[in-house]
């Protein structure tokens, strides 16, 4: 019986221990959107993070597209022709890349990268005392570290999105034409065809809240990092971690959402 109580304890404690860490998550984002709107505004921070999770990020979302294209094309053409069904290629390489995976695999790559940059960058200046220098200096540590990261991150995703959407689309075409025999011409005029404005766009608001959503873990765990090297790496695996797992978990809802 007593194993059965601290059984049913431990889960009880575990679900409370979520609940909490739910209910902070959501206080510090909506405190954090809530000095999105509100003067002073800090353009040039929020420029500088653009650039970092936008620009920098271009090369780690292009390959990995480049290479899902080629191999989605590949995957297709192989399946496709069990049931005589080649030519279907362009259009499902265009489609699954605008709707799915390019917003889901440039997502979590950048929490790769993003997220724990953040999470390491804010957790490290945690520890050294610098955000509490911020409170000192009538800084709010929350507008000047976390807002612009926020706003930076959900305009950069659907752009390096985008560009990863087109790089992919690229890599089957390559794929198609130069590997499976596709004339180049009619494998662009399926993937245009085919492709409807919603694709493209569903697609991009998926990029936004995905941002969103690795800005958010990486401030998180970074401004709530404990302290020393110890406090400030769990603050970095715990930013990815919850990054990816909210991003499929997001991308789920979003998809019931647009289709």
């Amino acid at each position: 019986m007593n194993i059965m109580y601290r059984f049913l304890g431990s889960i009880g404690f575990s679900v409370l221990a979520f609940c909490t860490t739910i209910g902070r998550i959501t206080l510090f984002a909506s405190g954090a959107i809530s000095h999105i709107f509100r003067p002073p505004f800090y353009g040039r921070e929020t420029l500088a993070q653009f650039m970092q999770i936008g620009f920098y990020s271009l090369p780690v979302v292009g390959l990995t597209a480049l290479f899902t294209g080629a191999a989605l094309a590949l995957q297709i053409y192989s399946g496709g022709a069990r049931f005589s069904a080649e030519s279907v290629v362009p259009s499902i390489v265009a489609i699954g890349m605008v709707r799915e995976l390019g917003p889901v695999l440039g997502g979590l790559m950048v929490a790769g990268r993003v997220s724990s940059s953040i999470a390491a960058e804010l957790g490290t200046m945690r520890v050294t005392e610098q955000i509490d220098a911020l409170v000192t200096l009538s800084t709010n540590p929350i507008k000047y570290l976390v807002a612009p990261r926020l706003l930076a991150a959900t305009f950069a995703m659907p752009i390096l999105v985008a560009v990863g959407d087109t790089i992919g689309i690229l890599g089957g075409y390559l794929v198609g034409t130069g590997r499976l025999g596709f004339n180049s011409t009619n494998y662009l005029k399926n993937t245009i065809d085919f492709m409807e404005i919603g694709d493209v766009t569903s697609g991009l608001a998926k990029a936004a809240v995905f941002g969103f959503i690795i800005a958010l873990m990486g401030c998180y765990h970074g401004y709530n990092s404990g302290r020393g090297a110890q406090g400030v790496g769990r603050a970095t695996i715990n930013a990815v971690v919850s990054a990816s797992v909210m991003i499929l978990a997001a991308n789920y809802i979003l998809t019931e959402v647009f289709f």
